[in-house]
This record gives structure tokens, C-alpha cells and sequence, in this order.
């Protein structure tokens, strides 16, 4: 099961793809809406924080008042995406949260439901996900490391992907700097980023 649990964060990076945040924000806030979850947004230094809880019942039925986190980072070349687990930020508080977020990985909590952070982290991946491939012209690169046909992660050498059975043999290779390209779906160079031709 993908996603972020404990002492874990999924993070993700685009190269190259510069987010709309503010679509993106509005984008995710339409699929916590739906949920019924309550929201709130913040800005420290570069990082676009969103959060979503559920219910003050919720909260209280559990004791924690923890939410699926969000952060947005526009890097030199691309953008960071990150998502986990992490105590909601009491806006008065707000001067520590920048403290807070350079500390380290968002905490996620098994008593929240592995289930619901589960869903609610794939679902706003996907919309993530859309939006960068909408942002890059409709092809987001495979992460290195990764499946270019499923997105899963692939063991160093593998002939075939253990999850979608991709064949990872194709050998397409790059014109203009002559590096084998082991992702048969590949639109562009893994090495240079020039086209490939075939």
C-alpha cells in the first residue's frame, strides 16, 4: 500500500513542470469539499501548506487533532510535492510552523485509519498528477526508479515491472547523447531530456 504512515512522507518531484499552485490549491480543495473536510491554507517562505481534517466529532472521538498535509514548493527547475500526516497548525501559532516543517517527516497516525489517509492521499496524488501532466503539455517522465507504464517502483535490473509485467527491455536510445532508455514508454532523453526518435 503506497502512501505516507508512520514517520513516513511520500514526496515527489517534477522537473521542468512549474505548478499553478493556486488552481492546484483550489483543485484539492474541491476534493476535500466533498469529503466534508475542513481545510486551511498557509504560506511559509515558498512552501504552500494545505491541510484537511475531518470533523470536529472526529477530533474529539480520537483526542488528536491531526491532518493529511500538503506542501507545494516551487524548485529551481521544477516543482516538490510532498504529502503526509502532521499535527493541524493552530493559525495563532503560525510563527512556528515554518520550526515545524523543517524538522523532518510528517507524522502519520494508525488511529487515524490507515484506510481513509490511504484514500484521501491517492486521490489527492491524482489530482496532482493531472494537473502537473496538464502543466507539462499532457507527459509527466516517469520518476527515476519507476515503472513508465504503472509508477511502481522497479528493482535495479528487473526485465519486467513485478506489478504491471511492463516490459523494461526496450532499448530505445537517445540520438543526441547515445544513453540506453530502459522506459519503452519514453517521449524524451532520461539523460539530456532531448526527443526520441522511433
Amino acid at each position: 500500500m503506497k502512501g505516507s504512515f508512520l514517520g513516513e512522507m511520500e514526496a515527489r518531484y517534477y522537473p521542468g513542470v512549474e505548478a499553478d499552485i493556486p488552481q492546484l490549491l483550489t483543485d484539492l480543495r474541491r476534493l476535500f469539499d466533498e469529503g466534508e473536510y475542513e481545510t486551511q491554507t498557509m504560506q511559509v517562505g515558498a512552501t504552500t501548506v494545505l491541510q484537511a481534517r475531518k470533523s470536529s466529532t472526529w477530533r474529539d472521538l480520537t483526542g488528536l487533532s491531526y491532518a493529511l498535509t500538503i506542501k507545494i514548493t516551487p524548485e529551481h527547475g521544477g516543482t516538490r510535492v510532498e504529502i503526509g500526516m502532521q499535527k493541524w497548525f493552530d493559525k495563532a501559532a503560525i510563527a512556528a510552523v515554518a520550526a515545524l516543517l523543517s524538522l523532518g517527516p510528517l507524522l502519520a497516525l494508525p488511529a487515524l485509519g490507515a484506510y481513509w489517509q490511504y484514500r484521501l492521499t491517492e486521490d489527492a496524488w491524482k489530482i496532482i498528477e493531472e494537473h502537473i501532466a496538464q502543466r507539462a503539455g499532457g507527459y509527466i517522465p516517469p520518476m527515476p526508479g519507476r515503472c513508465g507504464t504503472c509508477g511502481a517502483a522497479i528493482i535495479s535490473g528487473a526485465d519486467f515491472c513485478s506489478t504491471c509485467g511492463a516490459d523494461l527491455r526496450a532499448k530505445l536510445t537517445c540520438e543526441a547523447c547515445g544513453t540506453t532508455q530502459r522506459d519503452p514508454s519514453a517521449r524524451f532523453c532520461g539523460r539530456c531530456g532531448k526527443p526520441l526518435k522511433g
